[in-house]
């Protein structure tokens, strides 16, 4: 992996990985959306993607343990795992090299429009007889978002606000989609090429600091406005996002 022997990628992606490792430790989420956001402006966004498999599995596995209610929620859950896994598979591929620029732009929107949905607080719902037909396809666009993008967040976790999930359920529910999704991507990237060797050995490196900052970021939590943190976190995606979009379209 090219950043291997490159110092300064190298103490970026450390401090990435904590900083974002920090932000899930308060709110409960954002390690691969932060992550990838500020790796590509450093790497490529399959190299980004591949770096946080690792951070992103035992931490996600970590929360999905936080729930007692886990076979539950992935029976009720399994129609939209299911699509996640084959919209992910489908497009292995998405983030190779000579596709880079597009999927930076990708994951602009992405970040664009997560920010915007956190900002605006939009409260969607959806009903048992639509919840059948509608799981399938959420994870088949999550999926397909994930394979160009590395960030598994839309439209998944706007669709698990929806299913009326009470905190302790949906904190694990959360888990789940993003450990799926993870595995998935991983998937998608071995297949390519990109998640393999080295790149392996980086991304269980990465975990430290994510961990790290994990652990603090929970300390932290209850002692500033949960409010005012995801306020500023959903800020700074949307200012990320922007930037991201706009320099790979020059």
């Amino acid at each position: 992996m090219s950043i291997a022997s490159e110092p300064l990628p190298i103490v970026f992606a450390a401090l990435t990985f904590a900083l974002a490792g920090f932000i899930k430790g308060v709110i409960g989420l954002g390690l691969p959306t932060v992550s990838m956001g500020l790796l590509t402006v450093v790497m490529a966004p399959a190299e980004a993607a591949s770096l946080l498999i690792v951070p992103s599995f035992i931490t996600n596995v970590w929360q999905l343990m936080a729930g007692p209610r886990c076979v539950a929620l992935g029976r009720r859950l399994w129609p939209m795992l299911a699509g996640i896994v084959l919209g992910t598979l489908a497009g292995a591929g998405f983030m190779r090299a000579d596709k880079a620029g597009q999927a930076a732009v990708a994951l602009g929107v992405a970040l664009i429009t997560y920010a915007v949905l956190g900002l605006t607080a939009v409260r969607f719902s959806v009903s048992p007889t639509a919840e059948r037909w509608l799981a399938p396809m959420i994870g088949a666009v999550t999926g397909s978002i994930t394979a160009a993008t590395g960030v598994f967040v839309i439209p998944a976790v706007p669709y698990l606000g929806a299913l009326g999930f009470a905190k302790e359920d949906l904190i694990p529910a959360l888990g789940l989609s993003f450990t799926v999704s993870t595995v998935a991507l991983a998937a998608a990237l071995a297949e390519s090429g990109t998640f393999q060797g080295s790149t392996i050995g980086a991304s269980v490196l990465a975990l430290a600091p994510a961990l790290l900052g994990m652990v603090v970021g929970g300390r932290v939590r209850g002692r500033v406005s949960e409010k005012v943190f995801r306020r500023c976190f959903f800020l700074g995606l949307l200012a990320l996002g922007g930037d991201l979009a706009s320099r790979a379209l020059i």
